[in-house]
């Protein structure tokens, strides 16, 4: 119960964050992207698999004329007329059935699978756009900053208080990060792309950030979660479909009854009057097919047993990477959360130190070197915190990947 009530923690805090903006992005991507709708298309496919199941063999119909008429006391046989349909033992068409249903479980989970996985790449690109966005806002306040401080430089080497190098190391800075922007620029680019792609819909369309992803500390799962999993679900389906096979195999191991009906027209013998005179012949006909050779249905028990093996190893292998995948998010969040604490802490310190510079070019004594260090570490500052938020939420979005149900 307190696993239960961490992840539904865990999912509310995120859906908060994300509000009304991500999951409709999300909500889109489910509805248009191609690679959902061709796993429905395959869903359908495979229920239609089901109905096709609920047949019976082609029915056979024979008709032939005699070339050289046989003579039978009642007259001669003109044709023969034949009709038959075999049927399969009781009870094998529902297990075809019920075998063509436990694919088609498979194929929806592979719907299920896909949307999760969808729901990861598009909240991961869109945390991504925002790291983006945030970078280029600081890095235009910091080209701004620059620009005061050249101004006072320039003022400074009026009066003697710094040099023309001074003011030369501080535009070669804003140059810098002038260039960084316009990097920045072209990876927003591609994200966007990537983005929009998940929507299946044009690449420049533009796309709506959050401003602002408030950070709380991890709460801790005390348990794997990982049980209802839809990746190992599909397993589960898989073992229960081989099963069905096994069972069909059987099944079709047994005799096929067949029913069929002879007919053959007889002329009159001219001149003769008796009763059965020229009576047609009918004749009901019951056979069997029995599979005294039956090696094949021997080797795809053989089969079905180590393909069962085969998919309990897969779900076994499966289990610990989602496992460890899980871990390592879980570490991941822990630690960003950490870095997240740790920048707004440097960044106040680094807020002080430069309004003692400010205070000392009140004075007439302040260094530009200390500026410019200043100014690149709080640059650096406030792009570990927007890594730190961008990773926590990324993180956060894996962790829902994996536990949410």
């Amino acid at each position: 119960m307190k696993n239960t009530m961490t992840i539904l923690m865990g999912f509310l805090m995120v859906t908060a964050v994300k509000g009304q903006n991500l999951d409709s992005y999300i909500q889109e991507a489910e509805n248009n992207n191609p690679e959902v709708q061709a796993f429905g298309l395959r869903y359908n496919i495979a229920k239609e698999k089901v109905e096709e199941a609920n047949t019976l063999p082609n029915t056979e119909v024979n008709a032939g004329v005699f070339v050289s008429e046989p003579e039978t006391r009642t007259g001669a046989q003109k044709a023969r007329f034949s009709f038959k349909q075999m049927l399969p033992w009781f009870g094998t068409i529902t297990l075809r059935e019920n075998y063509a249903s436990s694919l088609a479980d498979v194929d929806y989970l592979d719907i299920v699978i896909t949307k999760r996985k969808l729901r990861l790449s598009v909240s991961q690109s869109y945390y991504e756009l925002y790291a983006i966005e945030e970078k280029q806002v600081v890095l235009e306040e910091n080209i701004q900053l620059l620009n005061t401080y050249e101004k006072l430089a320039l003022t400074s080497v009026e009066v003697g208080g710094a040099s023309a190098v001074d003011v030369l190391r501080l535009q070669i800075r804003q140059n810098e990060l002038k260039a960084a922007k316009l990097v920045l620029e072209r990876e927003y680019r591609a994200v966007q792309t990537q983005f929009n792609n998940f929507l299946n819909r044009n690449e420049n369309t533009s796309i709506d950030v959050a401003d602002d992803l408030p950070v709380y500390e991890p709460i801790e799962i005390s348990s794997s979660p990982l049980t209802l999993h839809p990746e190992l679900e599909k397993y589960d389906r898989l073992y229960e479909s081989v099963a069905q096979s096994e069972v069909l195999n059987k099944k079709e191991a047994s005799p096929n009854i067949g029913f069929g009906l002879d007919y053959i027209p007889v002329e009159k013998r001219p001149g003769m009057d008796f009763s059965d005179n020229g009576k047609d012949i009918l004749m009901p006909m019951v056979s069997l097919s029995i599979p005294i050779f039956n090696n094949n249905y021997k080797s795809r028990t053989v089969q079905n047993e180590m393909r069962q093996e085969e998919i309990i190893a897969q779900k076994t292998n499966r289990t610990n990477l989602l496992e460890t995948i899980l871990s390592e998010a879980l570490s991941n969040k822990e630690a960003s959360y950490i870095k997240y604490k740790t920048q707004i802490r440097n960044l106040e310190q680094a807020k002080d130190a430069e309004e003692i510079l400010i205070k000392n070019y009140e004075t007439g004594t302040i260094d530009f070197n200390d500026v410019l260090d200043i100014q690149e570490l709080q640059l650096r500052f406030q792009t570990s915190l927007i890594e730190a938020v961008k990773n926590y939420y990324v993180q956060t979005a894996v962790i829902n990947y994996l536990t949410n149900q």
